[in-house]
């Protein structure tokens, strides 16, 4: 349990945590890499670690300084014991692109209770499509490396993961293999493996790559993560006389969905670009507070800001007028039923809040309330209602919040030193 104290403003600077899609993605291509690859600003949160453990036992050479990864591999071999992917559909997911083509292997891959309830057959599928071997339909799954054959797959649902699984298989297929989405999802893969020297081929929502050589080594920095980002960001917008500056965030314009629905509810902030790193735009980010009215979020945008939508959700009902976010279904299938989680946890709050099959619906102004809510074993709930308690009357407590070690494993003691608000065991 932990018991947040309401705030008068936020303040500071926060120096995010590495942006965890891309810390899992340097672990695989990395593993892959005979030259290895060296990255600083590792995610030291749960779920990557789970995908540096599962590495480690296929035979990458993994170290761990502080938040600098040093990872590499002469090639892969049988696991003794079953790949435990955690908590992680990333590890899971990915893991089965990258194990179905690597021939003379065959794992377990298993994963916690939560997990183990995810859907599996939107990367199994496609993977059998190509050939690959691939025994059950939710985890624990059993993957035996073998000859794939390149294809076209349609997605079916937009996601990162699946297509990040398809095209690490498509670097062992004997011909080119195509990912056409139904929307535009995060190109963190596609970035990092151009970035490492491996050819790909875009045309629109269409990518292709063709059987490639290992992915040559780098080093570099990870941008800081945006979903991170999210919750300090909508914080300094809800209370008063906020201001928040993140530097070195990641500014990649599939991941930043959140910004330009803020904006157009009114947010006031500022964007310095500074470069990129490993092919990532980054820069800094400046908040303050804003008097925000309600929008509408859907169709397109849903893909590109999904796991900020519970801490939008924060926002939109403390914003003049009805928001409502439809076309997010998938928010469903996350570690938990992220629209009820979010309903259940602001309701109990006193926010006006209807749970629609595919969204939300959510009446502002609000007076937040103070009481108690559960995080459903949620990281990105625990630390959207954490922000709800900040604006609270009175504290609100927070049931199962050791989950944010998941991916943000500082983010109590941030907020405590940037609200001086007081978190309690």
């Amino acid at each position: 349990m932990k018991k947040i104290t309401p705030a008068k403003k936020i303040q500071g600077t926060v120096h995010l945590p590495g942006d965890k899609s891309i810390s899992h993605r340097a672990a695989l291509l990395g593993a892959l890499s005979t030259e290895g690859v060296r990255v600083h600003n590792f995610c030291g949160g749960a779920d990557c670690a789970s995908t540096l453990t599962c590495l480690e036992q296929l035979g990458a050479s993994v170290s761990l300084s502080g938040t600098t990864l040093s990872i590499a591999s002469s090639g892969f071999s049988s696991p003794a014991g079953p790949l435990d992917a955690g908590n992680s559909g990333t590890t899971a997911r990915t893991l089965c692109g990258l194990l179905a083509g690597t021939k003379g292997v065959t794992a377990i891959l298993a994963g916690d209770q939560f997990l183990s309830k995810r859907p599996m057959m939107r990367v199994v599928k496609p993977l059998r499509a190509m050939g690959a071997r691939i025994s059950g339909t939710a985890l624990p799954l059993e993957v035996s490396g073998s000859s794939l054959t390149g294809a076209t797959h349609s997605l079916e649902t937009a996601s990162a993961q699946v297509k990040t699984a398809l095209l690490l298989a498509g670097l062992s297929a004997d011909e080119p293999t195509t990912v056409i989405e139904p929307l535009p999802t995060r190109d963190h893969t596609e970035r990092m493996l151009a970035h490492l020297g491996i050819p790909l081929y875009l045309d629109g929502r269409s990518i292709t790559i063709a059987p490639s050589k290992k992915p040559r080594g780098g080093e570099w920095t990870i941008p800081g993560d945006f979903s991170s980002a999210a919750f300090w960001i909508i914080a300094a917008a809800i209370l008063p006389d906020s201001s928040v500056t993140l530097p070195g965030v990641g500014l990649n314009p599939t991941r930043t969905g959140l910004l330009q629905v803020l904006e157009r509810m009114g947010l006031t902030f500022t964007v310095e670009k500074t470069g990129l790193r490993g092919g990532e735009p980054t820069g800094t980010l400046t908040v303050h507070s804003s008097r925000l009215r309600g929008t509408e979020v859907s169709g397109e945008e849903i893909p590109l800001l999904i796991d900020e939508l519970p801490v939008l959700a924060v926002a939109a009902a403390m914003a003049e007028g009805v928001t409502e976010i439809r076309g997010a279904m998938e928010l469903r299938f996350k570690e938990c039923d992220r629209i009820l989680a979010m309903a259940k946890g602001l309701s109990a709050l006193g926010v006006k809040i209807t749970e629609l099959e595919d969204g939300l619906r959510i009446a502002g102004p609000s007076k937040l309330t103070g009481g108690r809510v559960s995080a459903f074993g949620d990281h990105r709930i625990a630390m959207a209602l954490s922000v709800a308690g900040l604006a609270a009357s009175s504290p609100v407590e927070i049931e199962d919040p050791e989950c944010v070690g998941i991916s943000y494993p500082a983010f109590f003691s941030t907020l405590e030193e940037l609200s001086g608000a007081s978190v309690l065991p």
